[in-house]
């Protein structure tokens, strides 16, 4: 009886955590990092994924357990374009995650990040991508909370 609610609950505890990790990130990186720097990025990236993944997780009992199932959401246009951009936020994480975690060694032995201009400039524009992406699931989640998308009479 409660479920729901839990999972509606805990399913936005995540998304805040996601986005707080994305906003940290940003403000974070800003070269010339130092070891605690990036230290604190690499940190922040793994709860940044965990986030997301417990997002996914969340999500999917949600829908097909304690919401009104698959076959609802599915038929919803906002819904789908919602799964789409969660999956283009995921891709374009790729590229600042695995450059965050090329410096785990050179962190074990204290040595500061050496980051090439072009390197900085990528990460920033993911990550500030990465955001209008998350911006984008928040407005297709308030079209879909409105009753809007849906591709068949409901």
């Amino acid at each position: 009886m409660y479920m729901p609610t839990v999972m509606a609950f805990l399913h936005h505890l995540a998304a805040f955590a996601v986005v707080a990790a994305l906003c940290a990130q940003l403000a974070l990186f800003t070269p010339p990092l130092g070891v605690a720097q990036a230290r604190r990025i690499l940190r922040i990236d793994l709860l940044y994924g965990l986030s997301a993944m417990a997002v996914l997780v969340i999500g999917l009992l949600r829908v097909f357990l304690y919401e009104r199932g698959g076959d609802y959401y599915f038929a919803n246009g906002f819904f789908l374009l919602k799964l789409a951009l969660f999956l283009a936020v995921g891709l374009l994480s790729i590229y600042p995650t695995v450059l965050f975690r090329s410096w785990s060694k050179g962190l074990r032995q204290g040595d500061a990040p050496a980051l090439t201009d072009a390197q900085c400039n990528r990460v920033r524009q993911l990550l500030k991508l990465e955001l209008i992406g998350v911006a984008g699931i928040l407005l297709c989640a308030a079209a879909m909370a409105d009753g809007m998308g849906y591709m068949t009479g409901g």
